[in-house]
């Protein structure tokens, strides 16, 4: 059985475990995955956190799960607390790319063995995104970064990670803790991420104002960045911009009358 099976197999036994119908949420702990899997005459994965990352990020539920779903809303794992998990229906769980929106050049400053060497998709992503200034750009706002993968824990939710955070400052001297979640082509910015990095700069960072940024790489070279709102309705994206790196002589005349006469938003 492939890993990919193998952990569909798991979520889905564990969710039915505790599932009932006309349930909008339940907890459930780390355990229950060991639990299962020897219940399932399954190998155990040798890491229990890979199995809740890939659907929390990066696989879709299974079908089985998908078909309890209803009015409009989607199964989610949130965390809740140290070792603990929460399967929770909510609107909109998924943030992906609006293909009707217009694409901006920016002259690429990515050094060219930064570019040469990256490793992996999110790596090379947040080094285009930190060396061409895109989070300055897109807010406004002179930012900072501050540390790599930021991981700590946050009452109520236990660990937590983002990305990269940057410290911004504006022009009134108003402070921003900026959290950015960055994804591949592969991998898809989930309302999850946002809420930890919400709780993340409660805790970490009150006396900032928080903006969180999901940061996307598409399959045609465009880097989508969205900036979030905590709204009644949940976690909503307030301003989404695409962003295409090009050598310096291809932003042409007509592009800069084009971004003169481009109305804000």
């Amino acid at each position: 059985m492939s890993p990919k099976n193998r952990y569909a197999a798991i979520i889905e036994d564990v969710f039915f475990h505790y599932y009932k119908d006309g349930m909008l949420q339940f907890e459930f702990d780390r355990s229950d995955i060991a639990i299962s899997a020897e219940k399932l005459g399954i190998e155990l994965p040798k890491n229990l956190g890979d199995l809740i990352y890939s659907f929390r990020y990066r696989t879709p539920l299974p079908e089985r799960i998908i078909e309890t779903e209803h009015d409009d809303l989607n199964w989610i794992i949130r965390p809740a607390g140290k070792s603990k998990y929460r399967f929770v229906l909510v609107r909109e769980a998924l943030i992906a790319p609006n293909t009707g929106l217009v694409e901006t050049k920016i002259p690429d400053a990515t050094p060219g063995l930064v570019s040469k060497y990256s490793l992996s998709d999110e790596q090379a992503l947040l080094a285009k995104v930190r060396y061409n200034r895109l989070i300055d750009v897109f807010t406004g706002v002179t930012c900072y970064s501050l540390q790599n993968h930021l991981r700590t824990t946050v009452p109520n939710m236990g660990q937590v990670e983002t990305d990269e955070i940057y410290i911004g400052v504006d022009k009134k001297g108003c402070q921003y803790a900026i959290p950015v979640q960055a994804k591949g082509h592969s991998d898809i910015i989930s309302v999850v991420q946002i809420e930890q990095d919400f709780a993340l700069c409660q805790n970490k960072f009150s006396q900032l104002v928080c903006r969180p940024i999901g940061a996307q790489f598409t399959g045609d070279g465009i880097i989508v960045l969205y900036e979030f709102e905590q709204t009644d309705q949940g976690v909503r994206v307030a301003s989404e911009r695409h962003y295409r790196l090009v050598a310096p002589e291809e932003v042409s005349a007509e592009d800069l009358e084009n971004y003169r006469n481009r109305l804000p938003h």
